[in-house]
């Protein structure tokens, strides 16, 4: 069955001389893994170009709901990216994203809710002239509401992780955010993007969010590990 779709580059995985497969998460059928034939090749019909990671893709595919290796008959970039390629912040934001987003989005069931989420936050990145230090938080507190683990604001001091709940008492384990950094992820948890720049964090405050995030991450998504591209980032704003 041809079937036409959007989709958001992943992950690459060399196949052959000359082909690939891409890991794309796709609006109407979660993550797939796609076998493209030539992309390697200086002419290839689906260019390695338009397949790198975090990269909105308009897909015409050939799908059969049992297969474990899909195929591609046209796909092309839309929109086109114009800013996070050449942008080193932009770029590097969108790296670290996108690692987040494949160990967290290949546990999910389709859905076009968190496609629409994060399509439209690459393409508010890429078009952004505003501060960027705080777009990671906000992105990764948005999207866990969609995942099933966003905490229900309180103005309760702690925060549990392990629960993903405020409460007034500290848990028995150290998976907690309490004062004065409680009251710095409520802030964030109320921001947009447009807004985030109102929240000015040290590289400490921002750095110390972050890990808690992604113990947020950790503790609520099957096998989520470490993330690599994490040293980059900080280093970006450092």
């Amino acid at each position: 069955m041809i079937l036409r779709t959007q989709g958001i580059a992943l992950k690459l995985t060399n196949y052959a001389e000359n082909s690939i497969v891409a890991q794309i998460f796709t609006k109407d059928h979660g993550l797939q893994s796609y076998l493209i034939q030539g992309a390697k090749k200086p002419k290839a019909k689906t260019p390695l170009a338009i397949l790198q990671p975090f990269h909105l893709l308009d897909l015409l595919v050939y799908h059969r709901d049992n297969n474990q290796l899909q195929r591609v008959k046209e796909a092309q970039q839309y929109p086109v990216l114009r800013h996070i390629p050449l942008d080193i912040v932009k770029s590097s934001i969108a790296m670290f994203l996108n690692e987040v987003l494949y160990k967290v989005l290949r546990h999910q069931n389709p859905d076009p809710i968190v496609f629409q989420y994060v399509a439209d936050s690459i393409q508010w990145l890429d078009q952004a002239a505003t501060k960027l230090g705080n777009f990671h938080l906000i992105f990764l507190i948005g999207l866990s509401r969609y995942l099933g683990f966003y905490p229900i604001r309180t103005e309760k001091p702690y925060l549990d992780l392990l629960e993903g709940v405020f409460t007034d008492s500290l848990p028995a384990h150290a998976h907690i955010i309490a004062e004065p950094t409680t009251s710095v992820f409520r802030m964030l948890m109320r921001a947009s993007y447009e807004t985030m720049h109102e929240i000015v964090l040290s590289k400490e405050e921002r750095r110390y969010l972050l890990e808690k995030i992604l113990d947020l991450y950790r503790l609520h998504t099957e096998n989520f590990g470490e993330v690599r591209s994490l040293l980059i980032l900080e280093e970006i704003f450092a």
